[in-house]
């Protein structure tokens, strides 16, 4: 099995795609690499307290509380609030990063900021429409911000000074109206709050440019500021005590949330994290918390665990665990004029289909506008996932994993004796290969027309499946097989299958058995799923691999180099070759992935190990490896191929 540290770290510092020194400027102080508390002996008394008491009772409901959300699996995140009016523009100038984060970035100041809330005044506003276009999209709960970094209440709250909806020219409450809505149309409904942040607050967390905080861009006192200056920590918990806790009690008694949804928990100790948790709890112990309130690196108190936001791959966890992901449309999470890199409707489509063959679920974020709309691409976005789940639902809500080995072709998810097939890629010659599943078969069928599927056949490599009645252009197409006997896992757990019909075979260093001290793995966004740490040559990874036909790939590895000076002398060991390379440690520093050709080299059919392993490490590390890439060589004469 994988040797997973530190498993609970799939929260990851958030980051922005702007450029890289928008980047730097944006993110300074603001996250950590992991969002979770070392706790200190100042925490272990309320950890105790937890763990021997209050916290422990609330598992004995975990798992009631928990299936509602787990059954939803899709979910809409919405980020909006006075922010949003300003599309990340302040004053003419690009605020750079997460659109939501406008205050802090540019450092505007505490009544200026309030001064132009004044004029937020959404009249396109429609909870229904909202709604409806999650709802159409096939999601079952949705998630909208009441309060954000920048400590302004999105509803009329009665603990937030003047920090709130009734200081705009908004006179509607829209969380009322948006829980009206969902309760109407069957969605769960909930809200994210930050507890921890809050640039509105003069003892809170985060505003270093209004007053003399910790927790901001200035670092004061250091990340761990309540561990060097513990005579700073009774502000904190004036802040606590006054507005967070009381905020959050306000939301449950007002609007009755089936979630609430927590960030940043490192901006305070998790003495506090955890006294804000058992709030929630002693109000309501129905109601499902996420994995980014109270967390060590070793437990989460939440109910599930997140990802890093926008991952594009995820690593595994333990089986059975309960995670979700937060992919956003773009870049931002809140709506930002300068931020058009809206990914494609396949994309979510394939990434919803990769989670819940993993046993995740996906909160897709959207960033409305300030006067209450949702940006075109959005809705095109929604609108197209709606187009597709409209005979393809089944397939991924309320799903679970399938115990086959990974294709190269695409994911499978599971419902009883039902198997459906999520085809990425389409294989050249015709006929799809599912490796290793060789139960017997009742039907095969297309999801999205039903047409049967009558050419197929069974051997000991697996399911052979005609292509002739397939389209070329769909993002996801869904084959069903219906199976007359329970599916029986392969001998090795963490197979992947090698198939040469399928151009480009990719084995993801997640996906790889981590053999010596462990590494650590990447937060999986663009370019980032890679395994970090690799200090020592006793450390080294091998892949587990079924070669579906014999043939000739060309060997590709593809890495990041993110720090000067690592690398090293390296070899692969795959078919019956041993390919050495070397990563120059003086080749340059980028943030972006490398690739580097090895040849070529023939596999024969079957099972066989692939192992990368370095010989010296320059740097202190070797570079951070994301994939070995298998591409089928188009050298080899047409009848080897």
């Amino acid at each position: 099995m994988i040797k997973i540290k530190n498993i609970l770290a799939l929260i990851f510092s958030t980051c922005t795609l702007v450029s890289i020194a928008q980047i730097q400027h944006a993110n300074r102080g603001n996250e950590a690499r992991d969002m979770f508390n070392d706790p200190t002996t100042r925490d272990q008394e309320a950890i105790s307290a937890a763990e021997n008491g209050w916290w422990r009772q609330s598992l004995a409901g975990q798992d009631q509380r928990i299936k509602k959300w787990k059954e939803a699996t899709f979910g809409m995140f919405v980020h909006w609030g006075v922010y949003a009016q300003y599309g990340n523009i302040w004053k003419g100038k690009p605020g750079g990063g997460y659109a939501e984060h406008l205050m802090r970035v540019m450092q505007i100041p505490r009544a200026e900021y309030l001064d132009s809330a004044k004029r937020f005044n959404p009249k396109k506003f429609d909870a229904e429409e909202w709604v409806l276009l999650a709802k159409n999209a096939g999601m079952k709960y949705f998630i909208i911000t009441a309060k954000h970094h920048d400590g302004f209440a999105i509803y009329p709250s009665q603990y937030a000074s003047n920090y709130s909806l009734k200081s705009t020219a908004f006179k509607r409450d829209p969380l009322a109206d948006l829980a009206v809505a969902c309760r109407k149309h069957g969605l769960l409904f909930g809200f994210y709050y930050s507890h921890a942040f809050d640039w509105e607050h003069p003892d809170a967390p985060g505003n270093d440019w209004d007053y003399h905080n910790p927790g901001g861009d200035k670092l004061l006192g250091g990340a761990d500021w309540f561990d060097n200056h513990p005579e700073w920590l009774p502000k904190a918990k004036r802040y606590v005590d006054e507005k967070a806790i009381p905020q959050i009690k306000e939301l449950i008694h007002s609007y009755h949330p089936d979630l609430l949804w927590f960030d940043t928990p490192h901006k305070l100790p998790l003495s506090e994290n955890l006294r804000i948790l058992k709030a929630i709890r002693d109000t309501d112990p129905n109601i499902v918390v996420n994995g980014r309130l109270a967390r060590t690196g070793n437990q989460n108190y939440g109910d599930y665990l997140n990802t890093a936001d926008r991952p594009e791959e995820f690593y595994p966890v333990p089986a059975g665990a309960y995670w979700e992901a937060i992919p956003t449309t773009n870049d931002s999470y809140g709506f930002s004029v300068t931020d058009k890199n809206h990914k494609p409707t396949a994309h979510f489509i394939q990434l919803l289909a990769k989670a819940t063959a993993m046993g995740g679920n996906i909160l897709m974020n959207i960033g409305p506008k300030g006067d209450g709309s949702i940006d075109g691409p959005d809705v095109e976005i929604l609108k197209g996932i709606a187009e597709w789940m409209k005979s393809n639902k089944e397939s991924v809500i309320d799903v679970s994993p399938s115990p086959l080995g990974r294709q190269q072709w695409g994911v499978v998810t599971k419902r009883e004796h039902t198997l459906y097939l999520h085809l990425f890629k389409k294989p050249k010659d015709k006929q799809l290969i599912v490796g290793g599943l060789t139960a017997d078969v009742k039907s095969i069928s297309l999801l999205s027309s039903g047409k049967r599927i009558e050419t197929y056949s069974l051997d000991s490599i697996g399911l052979h499946i005609s292509m002739d009645q397939m389209k070329d252009n769909m993002a996801d197409e869904v084959i069903v097989v219906q199976l007359n006997q329970e599916l029986k896992a392969p001998a090795v757990d963490d197979l992947i299958y090698v198939d040469s019909a399928i151009a480009k075979n990719r084995l993801l260093s997640f996906y790889a058995r981590q053999q010596g001290p462990s590494m650590r793995f990447g937060d999986g966004k663009k370019d980032r799923y890679y395994v970090s740490d690799w200090v020592s040559t006793d450390q080294y990874l091998t892949w587990h691999v079924n070669v579906l036909q014999p043939a000739r790939f060309e060997v590709a590895v593809r890495y990041v180099k993110d720090k000067v000076g690592t690398g090293g002398d390296m070899f692969l060991k795959i078919g019956k070759r041993k390919i050495d390379f070397t990563i120059e440690a003086g080749s340059p520093k980028n943030t972006g992935a490398n690739e580097l050709v090895l040849g070529e080299v023939d596999l024969s059919e079957g099972s066989q190990t692939i192992e990368l392993r370095a010989k010296n490490i320059n740097g202190g590390e070797t570079v951070k490896f994301l994939e070995v890439v298998l591409t089928r060589s188009e050298h080899l004469p047409k009848e080897r191929q």
